[in-house]
C-alpha cells in the first residue's frame, strides 16, 4: 500500500512533527511519500551545535527559524524555493535504492540526470542539489532530503557557517559554488511542477496507485501538536549547546566532529562530553559519548567501530 501526504503549511515545526508522527506509526505494509516546504529555515542535524552552524542573530532578525531534526547529517537551508521529501517505510519495504530512484525518475521528466554521491548527496552536472539523511524507528525507517529548485543563494550564504576544512576538502571557496538550483538548469522545474512527477514516479517505481492522506487531518492530531511544541522548544533547539566550546576537532571520511570535554582533574576522569558532528550514524556517536563519559584521562577506552575509534583518538592524541 502507498500513501501520499502533501503539506499545505510552511511552519517547519509542524512539518517535522507530522514526519515524526508518520515514522512512529505501527503500519507494516505501507510506504509513505511526504512532501513539504518550510519558510526561511536553517535545519541542523541531531548532534550539531547551532551556534557553530548558523548565524542565529541574522536568521532571527529576518524572521527565520532554526530547526533541529532527529536525523544525523549536516546543516541545510530551506525556503520557498526548496521542496522536501520524506520516505517512511516499514523495515522490510525500506529501500534507499528505490527511494533515490523515485527522485531521479521525477527529475528525468525535465531532462535532468541525477546521481547519488558520497554519504548522502544527490548531484546534477557535478553539483549538489539534494542532501539526504536517514533514521531508524521502532516500526519504520525514514529517508528524507531537500530538493534545491529555486532557493535564495544569498540567504544560504548569509545564514550558514560552512567549515573551512569542508570547503577545502571539496576544492572550493564557498557554499554557493558547491550547490545548484535545478531551475538554473531547466526553468520548467518549480516547487509546484515537480510535485505531480514525484507522485507519478513513486507510483510507477512501487507499481501501484497511492492513497492521499489529508495533511490538515494529521496536523490537527493532539500527538502532532505535542511534537510540534517539542521541536519548537528552546530545550530541543539549543540546550545543552549554549556554553559549548570545542576543545578537539577533526575531519574524517564519515564526517566532521568537534568535542567539548569537562574533566575532573582531581580524580582524572572525563565528567562529561558533548560531540558536535554531521555524522549520519547516531548510534555510533551516542556510543562514543558513553565510552568517554567517566573514562580515565590516562587510559584510553576500547572501541570497536571506526567512528568511535576516531573520536576517542581525538581525545587521547
Amino acid at each position: 500500500m502507498l500513501h501520499i501526504v502533501v503539506s499545505d503549511q510552511t511552519d517547519p515545526y509542524l512539518n517535522v512533527a507530522v514526519e515524526n508522527y508518520l515514522l512512529a506509526q505501527p503500519v507494516h505494509d505501507t510506504v509513505t511519500l511526504y512532501l513539504w516546504r518550510n519558510h526561511r529555515t536553517v535545519v541542523i542535524g541531531r548532534n550539531q551545535n547551532p551556534f557553530a552552524e548558523c548565524n542565529l542573530e541574522r536568521l532571527e532578525a529576518d524572521g527565520g527559524h532554526l530547526m533541529r531534526r532527529g536525523t544525523g547529517g549536516g546543516a541545510v537551508y530551506h525556503d520557498g524555493g526548496n521542496i522536501n521529501f520524506s520516505f517512511v517505510a516499514p523495515h522490510n519495504l525500506y529501500s534507499t535504492e528505490r527511494q533515490f530512484a523515485v527522485v531521479a525518475a521525477a527529475l528525468a521528466h525535465f531532462g535532468l540526470e541525477a546521481e547519488v554521491s558520497g554519504r548522502n548527496d544527490m548531484l546534477c552536472n557535478g553539483r549538489k542539489f539534494s542532501g539526504n539523511a536517514f533514521s531508524v524507528g521502532r516500526h519504520n525507517k525514514l529517508h528524507h532530503g531537500t530538493l534545491l529548485i529555486a532557493g535564495n543563494m544569498t540567504d544560504l550564504q548569509r545564514y550558514l557557517k560552512p567549515k573551512p576544512a569542508k570547503l577545502l576538502k571539496h576544492g572550493v571557496q564557498s557554499v554557493q559554488s558547491r550547490v545548484v538550483n535545478l531551475s538554473d538548469i531547466n526553468a520548467e522545474i518549480t516547487t509546484q511542477t515537480i510535485v505531480p512527477h514525484l507522485i507519478a514516479a513513486f507510483e510507477e517505481i512501487y507499481g501501484e496507485s497511492a492513497d492521499v492522506l489529508e495533511f490538515s487531518n494529521l496536523a490537527a492530531m493532539p500527538e502532532v501538536q505535542h511534537l510540534r511544541n517539542k521541536f519548537a522548544s528552546p530545550e530541543w533547539l539549543y540546550d545543552p549547546w549554549r556554553s559549548f566550546e570545542a576543545q578537539r576537532s577533526g575531519q574524517f571520511a564519515w564526517g566532521e566532529v568537534e568535542l567539548s570535554l569537562k574533566i575532573d582533574n582531581v580524580h582524572r576522569v572525563i565528567e562529561n562530553v558533548r560531540i558536535a558532528t554531521d555524522a549520519l550514524d547516531l548510534d555510533a556517536i551516542a556510543h562514543a559519548e558513553q565510552l568517554l563519559r567517566g573514562a580515565r584521562v590516562d587510559h584510553m577506552p576500547e572501541a570497536n567501530g571506526q567512528i568511535e575509534r576516531d573520536i576517542i583518538g581525538l581525545v587521547y592524541c
